[in-house]
């Protein structure tokens, strides 16, 4: 059995440390929004290269906070796209602004920047790029279309912690990064835990009243706020696990590499990402022809394989009142048929990265033996070309 996940082999490489840290917690009698959380504040925004961080208690609620802090409310267009997970686009309604969707490019599979200007209107108050599978979008056309609009910029970094794009971390580029640290992310608590990063202390003083109740001081509420707070177990926790996110995401890189180099003959498209990207790999997912029957085989062979995502979010029928229909983003639709998640995670050993090929490759070439395989056409889909590798 090989695992899409596995949180318990994390948790037993680090069992001490987290242990201690939780019953530090529970010993003092303080658990929300403590030293602990202000400590993983402090350290976070460092690691984002942020001048602030703020917990709070999901990565949709960090959605949510960023949004009202720059301002966006009713009669608001904000515009994203619809391959993610329906959280960037939950936050957005939550907000009372419209989400309007874009495209997303074929090479990267986030938001296409050729794209953005046909969809601003009038009531376009924002951009929130998706940070897909672990790779940045290509924020600096972004930024250059967001600020020839006045438009502000919100990253959607849940899938990113500590990718980079010409050398900036996730979350930094935007006027607010936002980020998830559901257990299965590269940054994971132990339950759930968000966080915003930004340079504006403006923002940063918004979302401290807006996470907690809207107080400025105890029962003095100045605004109308939510009770967005984390925890103080995860915030030690997430403390504990800092230590270790930069070697779980060489980890990730490295075995992304071994699945490059045992998929490079097979007939589907696998992650090539741009020179000035450092992809972390929360997610390695392949396009594949055929995808179903080939996650089927994976599955009924022990090895946990996934979809992100099957159903683009426009096409989810709980979003059907924006009304958008089939056809209308077709580079997404197409990722969500081929798309293909394999296991990755850093406990996974390099020889069950090669099992999970091996299986792979049987259910793409059933009975075709090794040396027969170079005879057979390839029909491979590109993922990167020489105009995107720049």
């Amino acid at each position: 059995m090989i695992p899409f996940l596995d949180l318990k082999a994390q948790y037993s490489q680090i069992k001490p440390e987290i242990d201690a840290a939780v019953a530090r917690v529970i010993g003092s009698g303080h658990y929300v929004l403590g030293p602990e959380v202000t400590a993983f504040e402090g350290r976070f925004a460092d690691y984002c290269r942020t001048a602030h961080c703020r917990a709070v208690n999901t990565g949709t609620s960090a959605l949510h906070l960023a949004l009202l802090a720059a301002g966006v409310g009713p009669g608001d267009e904000v515009i994203t796209v619809s391959m993610t997970f329906v959280a960037t686009t939950a936050a957005i309604l939550y907000s009372g602004a419209r989400p309007v969707f874009v495209d997303v490019d074929p090479v990267t599979w986030t938001m296409d920047p050729g794209l953005i200007e046909a969809a601003i209107t009038p009531r376009t108050k924002a951009i929130l790029p998706v940070h897909l599978h672990g790779l940045m979008a290509d924020m600096d056309p972004i930024m250059e279309i967001a600020r020839r609009h006045g438009l502000v910029v919100i990253e959607d970094a849940a899938q990113a912690h500590g990718a980079e794009y010409r050398g900036r971390r996730a979350g930094s580029i935007g006027d607010l990064g936002c980020f998830s640290f559901y257990p299965g992310k590269n940054l994971g608590a132990c339950g759930e835990g968000g966080a915003l990063v930004t340079d504006r202390p403006e923002f940063a003083r918004r979302v401290s009243l807006l996470r907690d109740w809207g107080q400025e001081a105890k029962y003095d509420h100045v605004i109308a706020g939510y009770n967005y707070r984390m925890d103080e177990i995860q915030g030690a926790i997430l403390n504990v696990k800092l230590d270790y996110i930069e070697r779980w995401t060489e980890a990730r890189r490295s075995l992304a590499e071994r699945y490059d180099a045992l998929l490079s003959d097979l007939p589907f498209a696998r992650p090539r990402p741009p020179r000035h990207a450092r992809h972390v790999y929360h997610v390695y997912a392949v396009r594949l022809q055929g995808r179903d029957d080939a996650l089927a085989r994976l599955r009924d062979a022990g090895i946990g394989a996934g979809i992100h995502y099957p159903v683009p979010v426009h096409l989810q029928r709980a979003y059907a009142e924006l009304g958008y229909r089939a056809g209308d983003f077709p580079v997404t639709e197409m990722l969500a048929s081929d798309f293909l998640s394999l296991p990755i995670y850093p406990e996974l050993l390099p020889e069950q990265a090669a099992e999970v090929v091996a299986t792979l490759r049987s259910a793409v070439w059933p009975g075709v033996a090794d040396s027969d395989r170079a005879e057979h056409p390839q029909s491979v889909m590109t993922w990167s070309d020489n105009r995107r590798a720049s």
